[in-house]
């Protein structure tokens, strides 16, 4: 370990709305040195405001990423607490989706957070000490229909949070992976405005399908059981403030109602009873009525 005071600083990325903005306030109000990040960093004068410091951050570039990465260990020795929170939500049939769209939300949920987490690690080994924690979702365990783009990021945060906490915990790292489950946010806007695209295609063989997973994601943040179940970006923040204090941090913590109903019944279904309960949801297309 160096002989240099031990850096507890926070990098948060994805932090001009919903669940990184609201970390962001909770940890500088608990007393952190926090770093929030975002594409646009004049999205975050609120936050500069009530005492973090504040970077750009794209994480599908990689000089952003490593001028980021740079600046805090200059100021700080190290990046102390990294908290992957920048990902989005596309919806969509499969065979509709844009391939370059695939690529494009791979590189923000998958890539950025691998390639963020590699820049960091140096750091946070020298020292003996750091946390990684990720963001996962519900979606990272289950999978609804019309999101499989996206459900498949989160599959791969899974297997990377799991395989990634065995290698740094020997050097004092620990990983943490968090999974929301519904989250009012501006979450489920951007996810409908990226089916933009699969709706064109009004006149194919989806097209009733992508209209009703559109309405769905719309409605379940408003209205319905899960709407009842879900919860507000403050409740993961107070997640992520609660797994950083703690001693011994849990590999996984799952946060809302929402999440904890929908693992637990999947869980229990085999694959045939989860299609079937996922057909009383949802059109399925090809179908024969």
């Amino acid at each position: 370990m160096s002989n240099q005071a031990l850096s507890k600083s926070v990098l948060i990325t994805g932090c001009s709305t919903g669940i990184g903005r609201a970390t962001a306030l909770r940890l500088v109000r608990a007393g952190w040195k926090v770093y929030a990040t975002a594409r646009s960093v004049e999205k975050l004068g609120e936050l500069e405001a009530a005492g973090c410091r504040t970077l750009a951050l794209d994480v599908t570039d990689e000089a952003s990423m490593a001028a980021a990465v740079r600046r805090v260990e200059q100021e700080d020795g190290a990046v102390g607490v990294l908290i992957n929170n920048a990902g989005y939500s596309q919806s969509g049939a499969l065979e509709t989706v844009e391939l370059e769209d695939v690529r494009r939300q791979f590189e923000t949920n998958v890539f950025g957070l691998l390639r963020l987490t590699q820049l960091v690690l140096p750091g946070m080994r020298r020292q003996g000490w750091g946390k990684v924690v990720n963001i996962g979702s519900m979606g990272g365990r289950l999978t609804f229909p019309g999101g499989g783009a996206y459900h498949a990021t989160k599959y791969a945060v899974e297997a990377l949070s799991d395989a990634l906490r065995f290698e740094v915990r020997g050097f004092g790292v620990d990983v943490v992976l968090v999974q929301p489950g519904l989250i009012r946010t501006e979450f489920s806007q951007t996810a409908v405005g990226g089916m933009s695209a699969s709706l064109e295609k009004a006149d194919g063989p989806y097209a009733g399908f992508n209209s009703a997973v559109a309405r769905s994601t719309q409605e379940a943040y408003v209205k319905g059981p899960l709407a009842k179940l879900g919860g507000e970006a403050e409740d993961v923040a107070r997640v992520i403030q609660r797994a950083l204090e703690a001693r011994r941090p849990r590999a996984r913590y799952t946060v809302t109602a929402s999440a904890k109903v929908m693992l637990a019944q999947r869980a229990m279904m085999p694959d045939g009873m989860w299609d079937a309960f996922l057909r009383t949801q949802f059109p399925q297309p090809g179908a024969r009525s």
